[in-house]
């Protein structure tokens, strides 16, 4: 029986076309969610999102999706997937347009980049795994993730792979427990970002 990948959409998740289908491709069933009770029905879950800290966190709140998206993690204990800006949010708080709280689902803050290179960070990077992981499986060191962000997550206990951009290295996936954040978009990382997909519905 096909995994039921629930795809939030809150209202900045302008990738939302790229990762249902990217999710079906990987060999799952994708579903949209906008509502809390939405949640009910599926056994993964993906927050995407394309745009600033506020505007998503505000655009949860307004879809009254921010309490049952805890409780999906903690109380029911599924897997959870944040990309880009779904990755961020996943913070306890961000600094983008001011002071804004996240879902506190990861012990972060986010914060501008600050780099020689140029701002925001555009195209294919590679990623430096820290530790093992399920979601890592067949992915190599020369393997290209595509990247567009003004904004890092700044964490250091739950660090699953770094990247460096213009002599600035950052974050770049994180895991605690069921809760996965990458800030590449493997919806736009080809056969690479297909095996991250793949590998985060078997797990």
């Amino acid at each position: 029986m096909k995994q039921k990948v629930g795809v939030i959409d809150y209202g900045v998740s302008g990738n939302m076309l790229s990762i249902t289908r990217a999710i079906e491709n990987a060999g799952a069933l994708s579903r949209i969610i906008s509502r809390p009770e939405d949640l009910l029905a599926i056994d993964k879950l993906v927050i995407p999102g394309v745009g600033s800290y506020v505007d998503g966190m505000e655009k949860l709140h307004e879809s009254s999706l921010v309490e049952p998206l805890i409780e999906f993690c903690y109380s029911k204990n599924k897997p959870i997937l944040g990309i880009c800006l779904g990755m961020q949010i996943l913070s306890k708080v961000g600094f983008e347009y001011g002071e804004t709280k996240g879902l506190a689902l990861i012990d972060a803050e986010v914060k501008k980049v600050t780099c020689k290179g140029v701002v925001p960070h555009m195209g294919f990077n590679t990623i430096n795994p820290i530790k093992n992981s399920y979601l890592l499986k067949g992915i190599s060191a020369d393997d290209l993730f595509y990247f567009m962000h003004s904004y890092e997550l700044c964490n250091y206990t739950d660090v699953l792979t770094l990247t460096n951009y213009a002599d600035h290295t950052f974050v770049s996936a994180v895991e605690k427990d069921n809760v996965i954040g990458v800030q590449f978009h493997p919806e736009n990382s080809r056969a690479a970002g297909l095996t991250v997909f793949r590998n985060f519905i078997n797990i």
